[in-house]
């Protein structure tokens, strides 16, 4: 399946002496380098820090990396061996290039120790999310909101098959990535929070409450929630904060970004499973945003809005003009917005919105708003 960033990346190789791939565990990083492998004009060389032979090579990573200045050295997995970092950045200054190496990591550049430092203008880091609708088409949608975007689980032969990938999926994540990055934490501990979270997807953060119900403490809980992002597991939606002279909710809000991920915690095997299930509506936004924030230019930026008082809008895009976008998120076949969603409107200044939903037609609603069918997402950036 053709993933939509392989173009970009390509780009950046003609830009940038190191182009970095970063992403969850099982995303598909590691298919895309080899796909652009073969297709560039000069070699390649492949390694994979899982394999002890390529962990190897880099004993003396200086004298190992300094022999191919002209060829480009695809690096996987190399949150492995945070301290490469240093190493490249000395070999890319010595002979500064576009295209020198191309790293694939499964962890924020944040939660490696000393990365971003490391090479600080000298790479372009682009995420690779799970499959989206761009991607899968729109007449996948309820099989890509089930079970997720996770190549594997969205391509098994059927749901149980998918079902079974993803538990599988979550346990090794505890019990081996986790640790594999010299993170210490308990993991049923992780798994409990984790679940947690899933039962109050797309709530308001409450470290404390968290923490209440875990028997640990709210600073504890955070670091729980850094891990589970900076591994790309979970987002948080931060809040808008304008200069209206009204008590804002400061607090973020906590999304399982996957939604395959998500209803395998919630125990969702098949759709009939997630038709009956209260978390419906949550996890309808959540898919929703994900597909959105994955699509909209870069120069866009995303929040929520929601004041004390009530006013409360699902999704705010800020587009390139600083304009406010508002959007909001309904499961049902006649969507109606509250008076929440009105008041914030027009406190905002909005000139348009949408109201996208799982129904076939577009019609207007009032005050430029249109209810959005999700295959015609794009129409809100375009």
């Amino acid at each position: 399946m053709k993933r939509t960033l392989e173009l970009t990346i390509r780009e950046s190789l003609k830009k940038y002496p190191v182009v970095g791939i970063i992403g969850s565990r099982q995303v598909g990083k590691t298919t895309l380098a080899k796909k652009i492998q073969p297709t560039l004009k000069k070699n390649a060389v492949y390694l994979d820090l899982e394999h002890p032979s390529d962990l190897n090579r880099l004993s003396d990573p200086e004298l190992y990396l300094s022999q191919f200045t002209d060829t480009l050295v695809i690096i996987d997995e190399l949150q492995r061996k945070p301290s490469l970092f240093p190493v490249i950045r000395a070999l890319v200054d010595h002979k500064r290039k576009a295209g020198r190496i191309l790293i694939l990591g499964s962890a924020s550049p944040y939660l490696i120790k000393h990365a971003s430092e490391s090479l600080a203008g000298r790479i372009i880091y682009h995420e690779l999310a799970p499959f989206t609708l761009a991607e899968t088409g729109f007449k996948e949608t309820e099989k890509l909101w089930l079970r997720g975007g996770y190549p594997e689980s969205y391509l098994s032969k059927n749901d149980e098959d998918s079902y079974q990938w993803r538990e599988a999926f979550i346990k090794t994540y505890l019990e081996m990535d986790i640790p594999q990055l010299g993170i210490r934490v308990p993991a049923l501990q992780l798994r409990r929070f984790w679940t947690m979270l899933a039962h109050s997807h797309g709530g308001l953060w409450n470290a404390s409450k968290i923490g209440w119900s875990l028997g640990i403490s709210a600073p504890t809980v955070r670091h729980y929630l850094d891990i589970l992002q900076g591994t790309f597991i979970v987002r948080q939606l931060q809040p808008y904060h304008s200069n209206l002279k009204k008590r804002l909710i400061k607090s973020p809000k906590v999304y399982v970004r996957d939604t395959g991920l998500l209803h395998t915690l919630l125990r969702i095997r098949d759709l009939d499973d997630l038709q009956g299930h209260p978390s419906i509506g949550s996890s309808w936004e959540g898919f929703v945003i994900e597909q959105i924030i994955g699509s909209v230019p870069e120069t866009w930026q995303t929040y929520f809005f929601r004041t004390n008082a009530g006013a409360e809008i699902d999704l705010l895009l800020i587009d390139a003009k600083n304009r406010p976008v508002a959007v909001e998120i309904k499961y049902s076949l006649s969507p109606a917005v509250t008076r929440g969603f009105w008041n914030a409107y027009d406190d905002l200044g909005c000139k348009r919105g949408f109201v996208v939903y799982p129904g076939d037609k577009s019609y207007p609603i009032g005050k430029n708003v249109f209810t959005l069918p999700i295959k015609e997402l794009p129409k809100i950036w375009e």
